[in-house]
């Protein structure tokens, strides 16, 4: 039977030539959307297909073959998935699946969707017939110009790269919340706006890592004293009363940070050098410098001075939720 693709890179997305795919990884968004254009490409190539899905953890790899390599009476090309492949694919059936992607069906591609995936002779027999795509989590830098990508493509919208890093800083880079969040952000900006960091503030709920108190920091810097307190208390809820102290610490942090660009600027130094030594990153990074020659070293130096206040309050058994607030409105009054 005739063999199609190459033996090239097999980082691309699947295509309507490719009689054998793997689609290995957790990024669950992305298999869905590598599935889809892999369903469109099929479509447009042979016309309406047939789609068979099964269960990696419960069919027998005869069944998934003889469904390939057997004729459809609807349509004559079809589209068959096992899902949880990894335990589809083990030491008694690689053997079988090699010599299958060695001669695959030309009436038939086979999808493999993984969590995980283990490289081995099967890829090389695969890859010239097919492909294997990774799914993996994708890091900060490449899900900041997706999520700008996606804005303007699924929902001819725009989002700038400071207002993409803020969502992704608040959600995480799970592909399918960042998707979400985009189509609502998109509808409340309305049609021609571009989505700004105050609807992101407005609309997005800081979940991610909530249970994490250096997140404070992000709403710590936004200048908005409502916003502030609200996201202090997510942190607190979530965090639970042990780690009052671990939130105070996050403050300090900061206030060291800032104390660090302001003295910076103001001795005339070179403040992408500062940046680096206070290990600034992110949109943190951008919204700290922002701060360099706004806040006086006097001003800075006095909010350090008080959020070391606050932790020693609070671990001398002061009301800790009452001194976080507090220190949350000076930081507020200090940034905005």
């Amino acid at each position: 039977m005739a063999k199609r693709g190459s033996s090239s890179a097999s980082s691309r997305p699947p295509g309507g030539d490719d009689l054998f795919v793997v689609l290995a990884g957790k990024e669950l968004f992305l298999r869905s959307q590598y599935t889809n254009m892999l369903r469109s490409a099929l479509i447009e190539k042979h016309g309406e297909i047939d789609t068979f899905k099964f269960s990696g953890n419960e069919v027998e790899i005869a069944q998934v073959l003889d469904e390939c390599r057997s004729f459809g009476l609807m349509s004559s090309y079809k589209l068959v998935i096992v899902d949880d492949a990894e335990a589809f694919v083990n030491e008694a059936t690689r053997p079988i699946l090699t010599r299958y992607a060695e001669s695959p069906c030309d009436q038939a591609t086979l999808l493999l969707r993984a969590n995980t995936w283990r490289p081995g002779n099967l890829d090389k027999a695969i890859v010239k017939c097919g492909v294997v795509t990774k799914c993996d989590q994708v890091e900060e830098p490449m899900a900041i110009k997706w999520t700008q990508a996606r804005a303007q493509r699924a929902y001819e919208s725009s989002i700038g790269q400071r207002e993409s890093a803020m969502l992704i800083e608040r959600l995480g880079v799970d592909l399918g919340k960042i998707d979400a969040e985009l189509g609502k952000l998109a509808t409340g900006a309305g049609v021609g706006n571009p989505i700004s960091a105050e609807l992101i503030m407005e609309m997005v709920p800081l979940t991610r890592e909530a249970d994490n108190p250096w997140v404070i920091q992000e709403p710590l810097l936004s200048g908005n004293p409502q916003y502030t307190l609200e996201q202090l208390r997510i942190v607190l809820e979530n965090s639970g009363k042990s780690n009052f102290v671990p939130v105070s610490y996050a403050c300090i942090d900061l206030a060291r940070k800032i104390v660090g660009v302001s003295e910076g600027a103001a001795n005339g130094e070179n403040l992408n050098t500062v940046a680096k030594e206070l290990k600034l990153w992110g949109q943190s990074r951008d919204a700290i410098m922002r701060l360099a020659r706004k806040v006086p070293p006097s001003t800075a130096r006095a909010l350090l001075d008080a959020s070391v206040r606050a932790d020693m309050d609070i671990k001398r058994s002061a009301d800790p939720v009452r001194t976080l607030e507090v220190l949350a409105l000076r930081f507020a009054a200090v940034v905005r």
